[in-house]
């Protein structure tokens, strides 16, 4: 069965049909979603979502892009509500410099504090890092990442950043932009890193694989993620649903 690491079935695209997806996605063989906060809203979304239904659980952060709306009193919120017994991970945390705001000193800031928290509640932390490369891992770096533990989510960087991320003992989050034709870099980074640190994900309702790309994406999409990792290492599908399915439960320590 497939394990999606990071959906967003909270967000508004998935208003007109979300309980219908989401009861459907066991008959398809998707066994547990792990649903992402990305900002304080979202984060009670999340909350909600896994109240409401037994095989989601939870990531609770707030998306670099939203860190403009942060302050102390929200991270103590934060610290709470991450200890509800299906919370399992912090995030989604990082650097974004793809938008010019907020500024990039205050991604920064909340970058690492997030990952203090996520260290101080033995939690996996699940990273965003776009166009931000260099300063990401000098921040986890400096925060010895490598003793938290997590995942680099919907992996955008080349082989050589792959391999820092698995020498801190991190997985890589693939999803649909494996399938593209100009995910190159992608596929390098699929054939590069081993299976046993290779997770699924979709980001949905984003990153569609083909064929449905530029549609509304959904874990239903994901064999044909699997389609394409399998082919790229060379190996069947079911062993690719395997073994990413016990890296993430491995990942969110759901073992």
């Amino acid at each position: 069965m497939i394990f999606d690491t990071h959906a967003h079935y909270d967000d508004e695209a998935f208003n007109e049909d979300r309980e219908e997806l989401l009861n459907s996605l066991a008959v398809h063989g998707i066994e547990t979603v792990v649903n992402i906060g990305a900002s304080i809203q979202s984060t009670k979304n999340t909350l909600q979502l896994m109240k409401q239904y037994p095989f989601i659980y939870g990531a609770v952060g707030v998306h670099p892009s939203e860190t403009g709306e942060l302050n102390d009193s929200l991270m103590e919120w934060l610290k709470h509500v991450a200890k509800e017994p299906k919370v399992v991970a912090i995030g989604e945390t990082g650097l974004d410099y793809y938008w010019n705001e907020p500024e990039r000193e205050l991604q920064k800031h909340w970058f690492i504090r997030q990952l203090q928290l996520a260290r101080e509640l033995q939690l996996p932390v699940v990273v965003h890092s776009r166009d931000a490369a260099k300063d990401t891992l000098d921040i986890m770096q400096a925060e010895h990442a490598e003793t938290i533990g997590g995942v680099l989510h919907c992996f955008s960087y080349g082989v050589e950043m792959a391999r820092k991320y698995l020498d801190m003992g991190f997985w890589i989050g693939i999803g649909g932009v494996v399938t593209f034709q100009n995910g190159k870099k992608l596929k390098e980074v699929v054939e590069y890193i081993p299976l046993e640190r290779i997770v699924l994900e979709t980001d949905c309702p984003y990153l569609s694989p083909v064929p449905n790309r530029g549609k509304r994406n959904s874990s239903l999409n994901l064999p044909y993620v699997v389609e394409a990792i399998s082919r790229i290492k060379a190996v069947t599908p079911e062993e690719v649903i395997a073994a990413t399915n016990r890296n993430a439960r491995a990942l969110y320590r759901l073992d």
